[in-house]
């Protein structure tokens, strides 16, 4: 008689995609509540932990790992479908089609971290072993996690969405982030979760106390960071700003739309020149989001740009917008996804010749909506993507001088990638000294009333911890916020609402080890690890 195992096999696959799926949850608030965003988090991977080093084979552990992946990115980033369909005219098969190929792609580097977690635990996980062992085991996974974490963040360009330590922004482990960064931050939550899974296998030998001791580190490098939320890592620079931030809630459609353009142009023009409430809260410098002129410079009429200015004066105030622009720098054409800066004395033709006083070109672009991966012209002429294929700006590029402050600005997407941030907060030996706020420009109305809008809260609370830099978001439709140095939102409109922010935003100077160091001393000490565990693999004769 033969047992056929398929439909246990299925079975269990099928319940990992949807532990992913709820791991996912853990990345935004909504519907969970923040505080309980670690704790998703954690106990999700926990259970993935337990059931992949427990795996009859390394290959069973992969399979685990990647149908846990495949629910996590194929729910966690759902929304991507929205800007594929509804404002890309991408028929609608094709958009699911797309988001679950990206997510089984993505997958492979979680059946990559669990394939390379059970491999070094070998067969013995729990039995028999001491803790040192334990915590080795606990150690390995987590460095293995983490290392494929940084590859998925960095190989193609990067997609570095849903990092596992986004999930901390609410809890014990964030203080870790000024000085590990969200690598460092995925390590403790990798190292937890693998921890409680070897104290859930070692139940069943007797040999809990000993596993336990994994637990208890990781209860300790809790602790450890609710102390380090008392560190300032970083000091006030000078008197803060008045800063507004606008957020016109133009939707998708009507955005890049010749019959509706110049009206969302209007909006934001109004906004900007509202009074202040008080005379003392006028603000000194007002930011709008990406693309807020949604043509190329030299497209729109001289007077809107004349209107503008007008603006600025009647205000009294700079403008940090984002605009795309086309010049000829260098004897070839350009075109760049920018922020620029300006006020009432800058003239005219400086903003429509793309020569502004202060300008930012994007350097980190968007795959198929900024630029077009070779191969894949097909898929980006499904779809209706204006500007669609820019050149990329430099890696540093000089901070903007407002007053006092010095501020880097990001666009977008660019917010994602922590290690590329912290460049534009170092001083530089060309460019001069860092940046003493972040600022991110956004259009995130691609993505409707999604996740999406806040997960990249989230992330861009992190920048503000990494660096201990004020992070402000002016965006189209969502989150517009002013984030402090440590993370936390001190003011923010209302999603898909039309308004302004006017924040007081205070600078900080000096560098947290995060900015100092990078992701180098994780990724290595994560080397190390591995190196260690293979040592101790490569002795022990029992290992799978």
């Amino acid at each position: 008689m033969t047992l056929n195992l398929r439909p246990a096999l299925d079975g269990r696959l099928a319940g990992l995609a949807l532990l992913g799926a709820a791991h996912a949850l853990s990345f935004a608030p909504g519907p969970l509540p923040p505080w309980a965003l670690p704790y998703v988090q954690i106990f999700s991977l926990a259970i993935l932990a337990y059931h992949a080093l427990r795996a009859p084979s390394v290959g069973a552990a992969a399979r685990d790992g990647f149908a846990f992946g495949f629910g996590n990115f194929a729910c966690g980033l759902y929304w991507l479908y929205i800007s594929m369909h509804f404002y890309g005219g991408m028929a609608l098969p094709l958009a699911i089609s797309a988001v679950v190929l990206l997510a089984l792609a993505l997958a492979l580097y979680s059946a990559g971290a669990t394939a390379l977690g059970r491999w070094l635990a070998g067969r013995q996980t729990a039995a028999g072993h001491g803790a040192g062992r334990q915590v080795l085991t606990a150690a390995a996974w987590a460095s293995g996690w983490t290392l494929l974490e940084w590859l998925r963040g960095t190989l193609f360009t990067g997609f570095p969405w849903l990092n596992i330590g986004y999930a901390h922004i609410e809890g014990v482990l964030a203080p870790w982030a000024p000085i590990v960064g969200v690598y460092g931050v995925a390590w403790l939550a990798a190292f937890a979760a693998a921890a409680i899974a070897l104290l859930a296998c070692a139940k069943d030998t007797k040999n809990d106390a000993k596993a336990a001791v994994g637990v208890g580190l990781a209860v300790v490098s809790g602790l450890a960071g609710i102390g380090l939320g008392h560190v300032a890592w970083t000091k006030a620079q000078d008197a803060p700003l008045i800063i507004r931030l606008v957020q016109g809630n133009i939707p998708q459609s009507e955005k890049f739309d010749p019959a509706r353009m110049a009206q969302g142009i209007a909006a934001y023009l109004e906004l900007a020149a509202l009074p202040p409430k008080t005379p003392e809260g006028a603000p000194a410098l007002i930011v709008l989001p990406e693309t807020v002129m949604p043509l190329f410079q030299d497209s729109i009429a001289p007077a809107t740009w004349q209107r503008w200015l007008d603006v600025a004066a009647l205000r009294n105030a700079g403008i940090l917008m984002g605009v795309p622009l086309r010049d000829q720098r260098g004897g070839a054409a350009r075109h760049t996804n920018s922020a620029i800066a300006f006020d009432a004395s800058t003239p005219l033709s400086a903003l429509v010749q793309a020569a502004p006083p202060q300008r930012y070109d994007k350097h980190h672009l968007v795959p198929f909506g900024e630029f077009i991966p070779p191969g894949f012209r097909w898929f980006v002429d499904a779809m209706s993507i204006p500007l669609g294929d820019f050149d990329r700006g430099a890696v540093r590029q000089p901070v903007f001088q407002i007053g006092a402050q010095r501020i880097a600005p990001d666009i977008c997407y660019e917010d994602v990638f922590g290690e590329e941030i912290i460049r534009s907060v170092r001083d530089d030996d060309v460019h001069g000294p860092g940046a003493t706020i972040l600022v991110n420009l956004s259009n995130l109305a691609w993505f409707g009333d999604s996740w999406s809008l806040r997960q990249h809260l989230q992330i861009s609370r992190m920048r503000a911890l990494e660096t201990g830099r004020p992070m402000i978001r002016s965006t189209n439709t969502g989150m517009t916020a002013a984030i402090d140095p440590t993370g936390r939102v001190r003011a923010m409109l209302e999603p898909q609402r039309i308004g302004v922010l006017d924040v007081e935003v205070q600078g900080m100077t000096g560098a947290t080890p995060y900015v100092k160091w990078g992701n180098g001393p994780i990724l290595a000490f994560s080397l190390l690890l591995i190196a260690l565990a293979l040592f101790r693999r490569g002795r022990a004769p029992q290992a799978a």
